[in-house]
Formats: structure tokens, sequence, C-alpha cells
């Protein structure tokens, strides 16, 4: 092994050798070194790319199967993170309450409460309905907490126990309490605020029972389809459903039409700038659009909208049958009395009726008066019939009724119809869904121009929708003209309008106004969890600069300690060499002064 040898300013005989130590293990250990931070380094950045394509915003129509799939699950009534809500529905013939349920916020303030029905171990909403309507307690409104007992106790064994306290319950009452005189109204909703709290631990108050007007149910509504179609989604515009999206980059709504049997409503979105109108038309304008903001911030005007709204009493299928039946009972006494007539006082000389089917017989009472009738299916006839029950006028701003309308872009609009519209064209004629006028128009005259007798035998075999009972079959006729009327002559729609659909259920499920009303009435819950996530936020942020600051940092660290070991191993190899030079003459020398000692004798 090569020497390198060290000399000091010491006596002659001091002297000594150290072995040379090689370089190149040192570079391997280098190397290795090299090798296991560049892995380390490599897979932080692995690590940190899942990071980032995990915080990407995933595909819009995948996370809203999702959630329509989610939404018919079991509720997990384990998950901490989930909040809880109570809706009464107390309508005229009986009361409802819905429980609804929400996670915590994302903390997009562009988005709403993800708000959705509770289900139950069998994934069956969670809503009980008991009768009859809370007007009942008119008379003994001491009573009122008794009677919706049952409902909150049902409501109160679905949402855990340590929730109770935080899930505000909403008592929404409409046509039947409208009914009655105020002081009456007042007394029933005054037991319940101050009874229920005293059994329930709900968040209930004395603003969270309330009568509310046909124009806030018909808002409810409104709401309630567009959330569930995912109108008030702003944050994507450039999905599948994009032709739908308005020019200022929010998603367009829908309207929606729905006939009851008693009442007729309509809904939509109108813009915000409108024409000039004159005084009286400006001031009805006023009184039926309806100006709010669905989000948490006031400030925030991205989910303000305005929507014009009017319920239509005695416009409903059976009421407008009732209205149309004394129509023609008064019209045909009074011809019998000028003319000598006796149409319809015995069933051998009817009226023949062109809304009923060929061949029905029927008879309308009215007091002490009969009429006789008898159909005779013409249903262009019947539409005649129905003009005058429209009460239009020559203003071509009014609708039914002489009542204001505001205009309606069918350019650019999509309508929904729900109850009647749906009835009218699926139970009997099957063509629900996408509704157009001409083959609408051509099914219904074909029904009615049916014989009775085949009507009831296809009935008899099941040719129509389970749905339909003898009831459907007979005013089906009626029904189908009434609503072709409404919707053509009294809403002013095409006839070939495209963009209405009439359906029961939308994606699976029944839509009710009071998720719309809880949608409105908790818009304001998000604040504290945008607030936390502010916080979170702004901490993560330090985080992220921090760790990005560290990574830079560290891989400067990195490359001065390379750059150290790189430097230090080329001094080392030329040190190296420069003493492997230099030790061979002192080698050479050291032995020509010790070899010829070797042979010198020393005298004795």
């Amino acid at each position: 092994m090569a020497r390198i040898s060290f000399s000091y300013l010491c006596p002659a005989s001091w002297y000594f050798t150290v072995p040379t130590v090689s370089p190149f293990p040192r570079q391997r250990v280098a190397f290795l070194g090299l090798f296991f931070i560049s892995c380390l380094l490599l897979l932080m950045l692995i690590m940190d790319f899942r990071h980032w394509g995990a915080s990407l915003p995933r595909d819009r129509q995948y996370e809203r199967y999702l959630a329509r799939v989610g939404e018919l699950e079991a509720t997990d009534t384990e998950d901490p993170n989930l909040n809880y809500g109570l809706v009464v529905d107390c309508g005229s013939s009986g009361s409802r309450i819905f429980v609804y349920f929400w996670p915590r916020h994302n903390g997009n303030p562009h988005d709403l409460l993800d708000i959705k029905q509770m289900r139950d171990r069998n994934s069956q909403p969670v809503v009980k309905k008991i009768k009859p309507g809370i007007s009942a307690m008119a008379d003994t409104p001491e009573h009122a907490s008794d009677y919706l007992r049952p409902l909150l106790s049902f409501a109160a064994a679905h949402v855990p126990v340590k929730k109770h306290k935080e899930t505000p319950l909403y008592i929404l009452c409409t046509a039947g309490m409208r009914l009655l005189p105020d002081r009456k109204q007042l007394a029933i909703l005054a037991d319940l605020v101050k009874d229920l709290p005293l059994e329930f631990d709900f968040l209930f108050s004395q603003s969270q029972a309330e009568v509310i007007s046909g124009k806030q149910e018909g808002v409810y509504a409104w709401i309630g389809i567009n959330f569930v179609l995912g109108r008030f989604d702003h944050e994507d515009e450039s999905d599948a459903e994009a032709p739908q999206e308005l020019v200022t980059g929010r998603r367009r709504t829908v309207g929606i039409l729905d006939m009851g049997g008693a009442s007729l409503q309509i809904a939509y979105e109108v813009p915000t700038s409108t024409s000039v109108l004159p005084a009286k038309q400006e001031e009805a304008a006023k009184i039926l659009l309806a100006e709010f903001n669905l989000g948490c911030d006031v400030q925030h005007t991205e989910h303000v909208y305005r929507v014009y709204v009017t319920t239509f009493l005695g416009f409903g299928g059976n009421f407008a049958r009732q209205r149309y039946e004394d129509l023609v009972l008064n019209e045909t006494l009074n011809k019998n009395r000028l003319l000598g007539q006796k149409t319809g006082l015995s069933p051998d000389n009817p009226f023949l009726d062109p809304c009923l089917p060929v061949g029905l017989t029927d008879v309308v009472e009215r007091n002490s008066q009969v009429l006789h009738v008898r159909g005779r299916g013409d249903w262009v006839t019947c539409r005649a019939m129905l003009s005058p029950l429209l009460a239009r006028s020559n203003t071509s701003q009014a609708s039914l009724n002489g009542i204001y309308q505001s205009p309606i872009d069918f350019n650019n609009s999509e309508f929904y119809g729900f109850s009647e519209f749906f009835y009218c064209t699926e139970d009997v004629l099957r063509i629900g869904g996408r509704y157009h006028g001409p083959t609408f128009a051509k099914a219904a005259q074909d029904y009615c121009g049916m014989a009775w007798s085949v009507l009831t035998q296809r009935f008899k075999n099941g040719l129509f929708s389970s749905h339909a009972d003898e009831h459907r079959l007979k005013y089906q006729c009626f029904k189908s003209a009434w609503m072709y009327q409404v919707l053509h002559e009294g809403f002013h729609f095409p006839y070939d309008y495209p963009n209405l659909r009439t359906a029961q259920l939308v994606y699976d499920r029944e839509v009710q106004w009071t998720l719309g009303a809880i949608l409105y009435k908790t818009r304001f819950l998000p604040l504290r969890d945008l607030r936390q996530e502010g916080v979170r936020q702004v901490h993560g942020s330090w985080l992220r600069l921090s760790f990005v600051y560290n990574h830079y940092l560290f891989f400067a660290c990195i490359l001065v300690v390379l750059l150290a070991i790189i430097l230090y191993l080329l001094r080392l190899r030329r040190i190296h060499h420069r003493q492997t030079r230099a030790s061979a003459p002192l080698d050479l020398l050291w032995l020509e002064e010790v070899v010829p000692m070797i042979g010198v004798q020393v005298g004795p």
C-alpha cells in the first residue's frame, strides 16, 4: 500500500507513516446519499401531485349522479356533521311534517346548503300526515299544540336526540288557515308558540310559526324545483347543460305550472329590467313580483332572483268543472224558458255535453234543479265552450281573470307542469313528459270521440295508467280541454312551445314546496361555516406558503451540501495525486541512504 510520510520539526528518529485513504469509498457513500435524497424528493413530489390532483374539481355531472343516488339511501344519523330541520305543512285537509337534513356547508359562498329529505332505515322518506287540517282548531285553539303533538313526536324519534336543540322547526300554514279570521289564526299560532317548547327541544320561536300567502307558497315551490334540478349551481358553466346558461353566467331557471283541484298557480323568473308600463299595470306587477336573495350574504347578488308568481282560485280542474256545469245548467234552463224546450229535464231528452265521452250519461244537480246530460265527445266544441271561463280581458298583458302577466320569453324559457298537467297527459293518454301541443290535441280529441263502453273496456283490460280511475276516465275529456285552454289561451303559450315538461316526480322523488321553504328559511346558516372555513383557509394558506418556502430552503441546502461534497472529493483527489508524485523521490532517497549502510561493518 502506498504510504504518505509526515515530517515534523522533531528529532530525526521521530517519523511515522500513515496509509493513504482512497477517495473512492467516500465517493460511493456520497453518491448513495445523493441517490437517497433524490428518491426522497421524487416521493415528495409524487405525494404533492396526488394531493393537488385530489383537490381538483370533480365532474359536476358525476357529482350530481352520486348525490341523486345518495338521496335514495337511508340517512346516516350517526354522522355528527349532519344538521336537521323540520317543516310542518298545515294544509286545508291535513298537516304533514317533513324532516330534512344537510351536511356542513362546503365553504363556497356561491353554493346553497345541500338540503335533502331524510330517509329512514328502509330508505323511505321521513314524513307523516294527520287529518283534518289545523283550521279545525279554530274554535278550540288551546288544543292546537295537542293536534300537532303526533307529528313532532314522530320527528323527534327520527332526529338524533343530541341534535334536537339545534334543529329548527317551521310551522307554515296555507289555504285552510287563510280562510279563518285573523284573531282565530293568531290564537292558534299563540298556543303553538307557548306550549310546544315545553315538550320538545327543537329550535322554535314565534317567527317560525306563520300563515303564509299564496305568493309565498308559489315562491317556495319555485325554489324547490329549481334546487332539485341544480339550477342554482353557478360555479360550473362548462358542463353538459351549458346551453341552459344565461349570458350572465347564471344557469337558466325553470318556471312551474301547477293545477290542483281548486286552484292554479304559475311562477317563473323575470328579468330585473322591465319595460315601461302604465301606472295600473306597474302597480299590479309589483304586487305579483317577488324579489329575494337565496345567498347567505346580502352583499352578494349571485343568488338574487325576481319571480312572477300568481295563484288563481277557482281555476283548478275540479272547480273549473263545477263552474262549467253551473254555466251549462243556467244557459240550458234559460233557453228552455225562452224557447219552451225541455232539454235536459229527463233522461230521454238529455243535454248533449261536448266535454264528456260519447254515450256517457250523467246528472248535474244544483239545489233543487236537475239537468240530465249525455256525452257527445266533441273536443273542439268543448274548448270553445270553456273560453268564457278563462275570464280574459282585451289587454295584451293580461292572462286569466284579467290579472297582469309579466312577459315570458318563449324562445329562452323552460317550464315544468305538475298535478293536473301531468295527469291529463299521462294517466290515460300516456304521453306525459315532453309536451307537444299538436300531439296532445290529437290524442285528446281521439279520446273524447271514443264511446264510453270502449273506454270502460280498455280500463278493465289495464290499458291505462295504474293511477287512472273511473273519475279520471269520466272527466278526462273536459280536463284535457281545460288544461289546453289555460295553457295556450290563458297564459299565451305558443301551440308549438317545445320546452314544457309534465312531471309528477323529479329524479324519482316528489318535490314539495316545503323544500323551498326550508332552503329560504335557512339561507343564512352557511355564514357560520363560511367564517370557520375562512379561518381554516388563512391557516391553510400560511401552511402552504410555509411548506413551499421550506421546499425551496430544503432544495438550496441539499444543493449546497452536494456542492461541498463534490468540492471535497475533488480536493481530496488532487491532494492524493500530488502526494503520490512527491512520495516517489523520497522513497528512492531513503533507499540510497539506508542500503549502503547495510554493508558497512562496524569496527571492534
